[in-house]
């Protein structure tokens, strides 16, 4: 198993300034970070996955599809839009040594039609997602889908309907990840719902019900940890915690309030708790 953070807690862009919390990470025991791919060049993420790998990091990526990048419009000339971006990002995070991109990249972030996905939406997004599986699996990079809540998209919500998405895209490079924040809000057991994704499980977020502090909240972590051991997973639990010190990024999270005294003790309990959850459900 991987110990993994998400630098999203602090920025949305990583920077050589980011070194003394990289360092610090390292310190602390992850092995694993996942770096936000969200601007910038291939050749930045090149120098930064060096970085990364000379203080020994295995790395991930995550990225969204923002305004513009809609992969299920009616618009042509955007859904083209949306997989030249699926590919940019795909260059940047093989650039970055990165394996897998995580997140939402099955429709535009916060956008809403104002009913539920339509038959042809789901064709779209299926065209979508195999020529963009088809440039990550050139580059030897996976998508792991994520399912959000209802609040910040409307297309795939819960475990079973991303399962049964990724059935239909039936794509080596076009996986599923597993968030506990996500799954708190949507499934009604979000145990059992890991059983539902495990056939197309490749990575997990490690979420508090409040996007703060992992054991500090209301998750049902021993059963959690159990049930993907009973899965059979063996990837990276990566902690994905919010908070202020990104305005833009809290106004897209609803983050608006204090959920934890410093990002340190984020970082610091959550490792404690991810290692210790993992070995406990072990015994």
């Amino acid at each position: 198993m991987r110990y993994g953070f998400n630098l999203l807690l602090w920025t949305g862009h990583v920077t050589d300034d980011h070194a003394p919390l990289l360092k610090a990470l390292r310190e602390t025991g992850y092995d694993s970070v996942e770096i936000p791919v969200f601007e910038g060049a291939p050749d930045g993420y090149a120098r930064l996955g060096e970085r990364l790998a000379a203080l020994g990091f295995d790395v991930t990526a995550v990225s969204v599809l923002g305004a513009g990048h809609n992969c299920l419009s009616d618009d042509n000339a955007e859904r083209e839009a949306a997989l030249d971006r699926a590919r940019w990002v795909v260059d940047c995070a093989k650039a970055l040594g990165a394996s897998i991109v995580a997140g939402p990249m099955h429709s535009q972030l916060g956008h809403f039609t104002g009913h539920g996905p339509t038959a042809e939406e789901r064709r779209r997004g299926i065209d979508f997602h195999r020529r963009a599986g088809d440039h990550g699996h050139r580059h030897g990079v996976r998508f792991a889908l994520e399912a959000l809540n209802r609040f910040e998209c409307y297309f795939l919500n819960t475990m079973d309907q991303l399962a049964g998405y990724l059935d239909e895209v039936d794509h080596p490079a076009v996986k599923g990840m597993y968030d506990t924040f996500h799954a708190n809000i949507e499934e009604k057991d979000p145990v059992a719902a890991i059983g539902t994704i495990s056939r197309h499980l490749i990575h997990v977020h490690v979420s508090e019900n409040d996007r703060g502090t992992p054991g500090r909240g209301h998750v049902p972590w021993a059963a959690t940890y159990q049930a993907l051991r009973e899965a059979a997973y063996d990837g990276r639990l990566t902690i994905e915690a919010f908070g202020r010190g990104v305005p833009a990024l809290a106004a897209a999270t609803r983050v608006w309030r204090d959920f934890f005294p410093d990002e340190a003790e984020v970082y610091r309990s959550g490792f404690a708790h991810m290692t210790q959850g993992w070995a406990d459900a072990g015994g």
